[in-house]
């Protein structure tokens, strides 16, 4: 039976409604609140410590990204898993990177005259809320085997094949021997709890008996959210929230075997490995991380390659607040929103107590090229 002209009539006045409604909804929904990410333009005046900084090592670490954008044609994003906003083309940084180049290592002077010629910095609000938490991380260094013997029963696996296809192990399902006899096993390690914190570094170095170091790096995740077991700790009431670090989390661990294997079964989350060559370790850009001048953040809201200026004071340790330049390079699975921030420190265990003691409270800073800058904020200079 065909509608009558009137019952249509009616039908398309109730879709107008709906229509009028969802559109009326969306706009309030937007008026609720800030949007969770957004940009204001500063002065470097009004970074703290910027006078101090050594710009030099920032620069090397800055040409590393140059190199991935030499690599780009003009027309390609900067980053494309980066949707927060528009940070330009490969082409509108190439300006900047020539000119890099150029400045020499030994000329602080130079280094901080480049910086405030090409570059306007803009301060990162979370639904509007500038301070966010900084973290350290590091390369950690386990002793290894290639095959499973005596005192090496702790395996680091290789990426599975089929990562990604939306199933996916936890953990614990993995310990129980989900990838028995697939012949993943990458290394065998000697320590379990130093297995379980390469996972979190995300690379570290296994040292071989008789044999040359290898370093490994991340090769992908299994898809499960991660859990820090610190917090764990803290909420069982086993740790204050003031003592909790990475060495005080391992080191309870050793003196509580059994507990602390079961703690780590918590954390579903697990990171698959890659042997890699050459320097490193290597970032998610695929560039060799410059110890204390790179930063892992939330490429979802800040793509990578880009300079950074963080100010961040530790909470509970006696370590010097950050005050320095970095550059984005890298990415991790705890990291996440627009102001978070993952400080890489080094290799070894001077850099792991310091990477371990990181729990800041910060801000930070993009530093974009002016005609980037401009766009994002009109009221930039």
């Amino acid at each position: 039976m065909r509608s009558s002209p009137s019952d249509v009539t009616q039908r398309l006045r109730r879709i107008s409604a709906w229509v009028l409604l969802a559109l009326l909804a969306a706009g309030l929904a937007r008026d609720r609140g800030p949007a969770r990410f957004s940009l204001s333009a500063v002065g470097f005046g009004h970074f703290e410590g910027w006078a101090d900084d050594r710009l030099s090592t920032a620069i090397a670490a800055f040409l590393k990204s140059c190199a991935r954008f030499q690599r780009l044609p003009d027309s390609s994003p900067l980053d494309i898993h980066t949707m927060s906003a528009d940070f330009g083309r490969v082409g509108d940084w190439r300006a900047s990177c020539e000119v890099a180049g150029n400045v020499p290592v030994d000329d602080a002077a130079a280094a901080h005259r480049f910086f405030e010629q090409f570059f306007t910095p803009l301060a990162v609000a979370d639904y509007g809320e500038h301070e966010g938490l900084f973290t350290g991380y590091y390369e950690i260094e386990l002793n290894g085997s290639r095959r499973r013997w005596g005192r090496y029963q702790t395996p680091i696996y290789r990426r599975p094949p089929e990562l990604g296809s939306g199933f996916h192990f936890s953990r614990a399902e993995i310990e129980d021997g989900a990838f028995a006899g697939r012949g993943l096993e990458l290394f065998w390690v000697d320590d379990p709890i130093n297995a379980f914190f390469l996972q979190i570094q995300g690379s570290g170095i296994i040292r071989v008996r008789n044999g040359r170091p290898v370093r490994v790096g991340y090769d992908g995740q299994n898809g499960r959210p991660y859990v820090p077991v610190g917090r764990l700790l803290i909420e069982r009431g086993a740790m204050e929230r003031a003592g909790v670090t990475m060495t005080s989390i391992r080191e309870w661990m050793k003196e509580h075997p059994a507990a602390g294997a079961a703690l780590r079964r918590e954390d579903p989350s697990y990171v698959f490995f890659r042997e890699v060559a050459g320097a490193g370790p290597i970032g998610a850009e695929g560039v060799a991380l410059t110890p204390e001048r790179s930063i892992a953040v939330d490429r979802a809201f800040i793509p990578l390659g880009i300079p950074i200026w963080v100010e961040a004071d530790e909470r509970f340790a006696s370590a010097e607040p950050v005050r320095r330049l970095v550059v984005a390079q890298d990415t991790g699975g705890a990291i996440k929103g627009p102001v978070r921030g993952d400080l890489f420190w080094g290799s070894g265990s001077a850099a792991g107590l310091r990477a371990g003691a990181t729990n800041a409270r910060g801000r930070l800073y993009l530093l974009l090229p002016r005609v980037i800058a401009a766009r994002l904020d009109p009221g930039a200079k």
